[in-house]
Parts: C-alpha cells; sequence; structure tokens
C-alpha cells in the first residue's frame, strides 16, 4: 500500500513540474490569467519576463524530471504484486528524495521574486 502512495505522491509532482515548465516555454510565467504571481517590475520589463520565464522553464523541467524518476522503480514493485514493505529508512530517503524535487521547483519562484526586488529597489 505504502508504494501505491509513494507512486501516487511522485506523480503529482511530475506532473506539477510538467505544468509550471509547460508555462515558461508558453511565455505566460508573468500573464496574470494563467501565469504565477510575479512583481510588478519583472511583468514590466521584457529582459526580466523573459528571465522569469527562461527561469520557471529550467528549473521545472528539471523537477518534473526528477520526480518522475521513481516511477520506474516503483511501478516495477507494484507490478511485481507489491508484497514488500517499505522500511522507515526507505520512506526517510523517499521523503528527502521529494523534499529535494519541491526546493529544485521552488528554486525559480523565490529567484523572480529576488529580480523583481532588485529591479524595483
Amino acid at each position: 500500500m505504502a508504494y501505491l502512495f509513494l507512486f501516487g505522491g511522485f506523480l503529482l509532482l511530475g506532473l506539477a513540474g510538467s505544468l509550471a515548465a509547460r508555462t515558461g516555454y508558453r511565455g505566460k510565467v508573468g500573464d496574470r490569467t494563467t501565469g504565477y504571481e510575479v512583481p510588478a517590475a519583472v511583468r514590466s520589463d521584457p529582459a526580466l519576463r523573459q528571465r522569469a520565464n527562461d527561469l520557471v522553464a529550467f528549473w521545472c523541467t528539471g523537477a518534473a524530471i526528477l520526480g518522475l524518476a521513481p516511477l520506474v522503480p516503483l511501478g516495477t514493485v507494484i507490478l511485481s504484486g507489491g508484497g514488500r514493505s517499505v522500511s522507515t529508512s526507505g520512506l526517510a530517503a523517499f521523503a528527502a528524495y521529494a523534499l529535494v524535487v519541491a526546493v529544485v521547483g521552488g528554486y525559480p519562484f523565490e529567484k523572480i521574486r529576488q529580480l523583481g526586488a532588485s529591479a524595483g529597489g
């Protein structure tokens, strides 16, 4: 049962990263309706807006790949019958890995905030 939960969690991480990266590749990070909340300085400056799109596209693609990578071994265990259990240290390792994926996915948004602060001040 734990493997199914882990599979679903990493699938969601991968999909969230993919959707965010798609927004960056389409150049819509600063768009109020389909993008994300970005500082006004980033939204108004074309160079900063392009930098924000590039940051989100690159880092969220990496987060998506990192999030989807564990699906292969987890899927193998699930398809083999799933009769195994996850140890406490294994769960801790998966939690640490998920934290890394979340940090990689969140990095561009923090960087965009810093871009807006440096351009505004």
